[in-house]
């Protein structure tokens, strides 16, 4: 199973996106956007908007049809995003860096609009299509809440929503990249298009 990955990168420079490149990736973190019914098109949509007016991004945005990526991840050398203040330590003691500056983000869209199982399934994929990439585990995803333990709950808050939790996110993602799964490991499908929005 594969599912194909839209790159709908946000302009370059701007506040959302500066271009710097990740240097060695050393962990992913998993979000949910808090914006209950919104689409990753509608979320991608909006970062594209206020490009130059906020600094918060995250690479990927998965819904129940589409994975699109705002900021290079997988379809590209990975660049940096502002997905976790740089203010917090959680980030620097278990991985020895700050995410931004290390890890992807990848945001969950969820809400009564979004098949939560379908979303759910690109969402494990993805993640587990990032470790593969990056030759990390599922131990090294590390929830936004858990970084930021003072203001953030996602994406414990999207997966609350439909019966699931984190450790069942990371045991899922573990399944996927398990060597005893008899699927075949997909590459990524990567379609490129220009900007529309």
């Amino acid at each position: 199973m594969s599912f194909p990955i839209l790159p709908l990168l946000l302009p370059v420079p701007s506040k959302r996106r500066s271009g710097l490149k990740i240097g060695q990736m050393r962990f992913l973190v998993a979000h949910d956007t808090g914006n209950e019914g919104s689409t990753a098109r509608q979320n991608v949509s909006y970062y594209a908007r206020t490009a130059q007016e906020d600094s918060a991004s995250a690479h990927l945005f998965v819904d129940d049809t589409e994975i699109l990526e705002c900021i290079p991840a997988l379809t590209g050398p990975p660049e940096k995003a502002w997905h976790v203040r740089y203010d917090q330590p959680q980030d620097n003691a278990r991985f020895g860096d700050d995410a931004n500056d290390c890890a992807i983000g990848v945001e969950l869209c969820y809400g009564p609009t979004i098949n939560a199982d379908n979303a759910y399934t690109r969402y494990v994929w993805v993640l587990a299509e990032l470790c593969r990439r990056f030759n990390l585990k599922a131990n090294q995803i590390a929830g936004h809440f858990q970084l930021d333990p003072g203001r953030r709950t996602d994406p414990v808050n999207a997966l609350s929503k439909t019966g699931r939790s984190f450790e069942g996110l990371i045991q899922d993602v573990h399944l996927v990249l398990s060597p005893s799964t008899t699927l075949p490991v997909p590459l990524p499908l990567i379609v490129t298009t220009s900007l529309r929005l």
